[in-house]
């Protein structure tokens, strides 16, 4: 698993798929190497029908399998933003972000499920206040209907060029089976994180996915970024948090340790990164990119 670049082709052509494998195999000596398909599905809390509540705004939920991983990305559009709260206007008080006083939840809730259809039979059998944006009975009253029926598919090919990178491209297919447009995916597998450009943009990755999309007029073709510090405050895990907290307390309270140089096997390494949570290996590498997913879909109005 290496890093990934994202894009959507908006207008492609209804043979894009056809145009796509077949620039990858003749100009980059490219094969495929099997299916892409991910599923979207999105729900809305229905929190307002309990008599005597009253909500400003309902949650949105969205849910996005993607091999045998389902990622969830849940807003409430009332709750405050972590990342503004470090940071609060002058003269007002800050918030603290964990302890007494910290807010219980913020705007945004990434998670990763497994199975597939977990997160549906959770639902179901809470009997949770959450429906279903589109439900696959019309009028249908039970409650399996109200989580069923995905909104959308993307449904398309993988690529392997060279042993180096990997190019993802399928046709986005609403429910009805209407095709709006391509999501293109390429990934470099020698490096887990590469520095973005100054607009988030990886430049290798860029230039190959528009070298893989055919020579066509009027072609909109747009890349999907995201910051590293939204997508780290993205990540942001309270429980995380408080343990590195108290183990930095502890840290502190340890008396100082006296440097034994006849113990030092290894040295030069001081300065070698660390792996983070969230770089581009394994299920962060797919979480990142069905982030990415979901946002462009929502961009679009599609979800």
């Amino acid at each position: 698993m290496g890093v990934t670049g994202l894009a959507r082709y908006v207008n492609a052509p209804t043979t894009g798929l056809d145009l796509i494998t077949r620039n990858i195999v003749q100009n980059h000596q490219g094969a495929i190497r099997g299916k892409w398909n991910i599923s979207v599905k999105s729900f809305r809390s229905t929190l307002g029908s309990i008599p005597g509540f009253q909500v400003h705004s309902e949650r949105i939920m969205y849910a996005l399998t993607m091999n045998d991983n389902v990622f969830v990305l849940l807003e409430d559009p009332v709750a405050p933003v972590r990342s503004e709260l470090l940071q609060p206007p002058e003269g007002q008080a800050p918030i603290p972000l964990i302890g007494p006083g910290a807010p219980t939840h913020y705007r945004t809730a990434f998670l990763t499920l497994s199975p597939p259809g977990a997160l549906e039979q959770l639902l179901a059998q809470l009997r949770a206040r959450w429906v279903s944006v589109r439900q696959t009975a019309p009028g249908g009253p039970s409650q399996a209907n109200h989580f069923s029926g995905q909104q959308l598919s993307v449904d398309g090919f993988v690529y392997h060029i060279g042993t180096d990178f990997i190019v993802r491209a399928g046709n986005v297919i609403l429910a009805g089976g209407a095709v709006k447009g391509m999501l293109i995916e390429a990934e470099y597998l020698p490096l887990p994180t590469m520095h973005a450009g100054a607009d988030g943009t990886l430049e290798l990755l860029s230039n190959l996915l528009v070298s893989c999309l055919p020579e066509i007029p009027g072609a909109n073709f747009t890349a999907v970024t995201i910051s590293d510090a939204i997508w780290q405050d993205l990540l942001w895990d309270r429980e995380q948090e408080e343990i590195q907290q108290q183990k930095e307390k502890e840290e502190k309270e340890k008396p100082p340790k006296e440097d034994d140089l006849d113990d030092v096997f290894v040295s030069g390494d001081e300065d070698l990164p660390e792996f983070r949570k969230g770089d581009w290996i394994g299920t962060d590498r797919d979480q990142r990119s069905a982030y990415l997913i979901i946002g462009a879909l929502r961009s679009e109005g599609l979800l």
